[in-house]
C-alpha cells in the first residue's frame, strides 16, 4: 500500500467513526444536545481534525441522513420485487427486512425518525424522506393492488408509512422486544387492506 493509500484509508477510517459517534450523540442527546467538541473527543480525534470533515454541525447531520436514507429503503423493496412465493411471504420478508435495519442501526434510526434539530434545512430533508417512503408505498400498492381508486392512494401510502415509522419509534423504546411481532402486524394491516379492495375471497 503506498503512502497516498494508507492516507485515504485513515482519512475514510476517521470519517466512519465520527459518523457513529454522532449517529450515538444525536439520538441519545439530541442535536442541540451534542457538541462538536464532545463528538471529536469520542472519536478520539481534535476539533480541527473533525472540521477537516465536516464543516459544522448541520453538515454532519445531514451526511449521516443521506448515508442511510436509501438503506432504509432498498433491501425491503428488493424482498417484496424480487423475492418469491405469495404476496402474504413476500410482505413477510419486506417488513422484516425493513424492521431489521432499523434493529441493526437503533441511533442512526432514532435521528432518522425524530427531527431534533429545528433546523429548517433538516426539516426539509425529513418531509423528503417521507415523500419517498410514501411514494414507495403508493408505487407498491398501485402494482399489487391495482383496483385502489386513485384519490385514495396516496393516503394509504401515507397510512402504511406512517405504521412502518409510529411501530419503529414505538420500537426503539422498547428493543427487549421481538421483531416477529411487529413484521406480523405489518402484514396483518397491508393484507386487510388489500382484502377490502380484492372483496371476500
Amino acid at each position: 500500500m503506498t503512502e497516498i493509500d494508507r492516507s485515504r484509508a485513515a482519512r475514510a477510517e476517521a470519517r466512519t467513526r465520527i459518523e457513529d459517534v454522532a449517529a450515538r450523540l444525536f439520538a441519545e442527546r439530541g442535536f442541540a444536545g451534542t457538541t462538536i467538541g464532545e463528538i471529536a473527543a469520542e472519536a478520539g480525534l481534535s476539533k480541527p481534525m473533525l472540521y477537516r470533515h465536516f464543516d459544522s454541525k448541520q453538515e454532519l447531520h445531514l451526511a449521516l441522513l443521506e448515508r442511510h436514507r436509501d438503506e432504509l429503503a432498498a433491501a425491503p423493496i428488493r424482498e417484496l420485487l424480487d423475492g418469491e412465493g405469495e404476496l402474504d411471504v413476500r410482505l413477510q420478508a419486506m417488513f422484516d427486512a425493513w424492521f431489521g435495519h432499523v434493529q441493526s442501526h437503533p441511533y442512526t434510526w432514532r435521528m432518522m425518525f425524530r427531527d431534533t434539530t429545528g433546523d429548517a434545512e433538516v426539516q426539509a430533508f425529513h418531509r423528503e424522506l417521507q415523500r419517498r417512503q410514501r411514494e414507495t408505498d403508493v408505487a407498491l400498492l398501485r402494482e399489487f393492488v391495482p383496483g385502489i381508486p386513485e384519490d385514495e392512494l396516496e393516503p394509504l401510502g401515507e397510512a402504511i408509512r406512517s405504521s412502518l415509522y409510529g411501530l419503529a419509534l414505538w420500537w426503539l423504546d422498547r428493543p427487549e422486544r421481538p421483531r416477529a411481532p411487529l413484521v406480523a402486524a405489518m402484514v396483518r394491516l397491508t393484507r386487510g387492506l388489500i382484502r377490502t379492495v380484492e372483496g371476500p375471497s
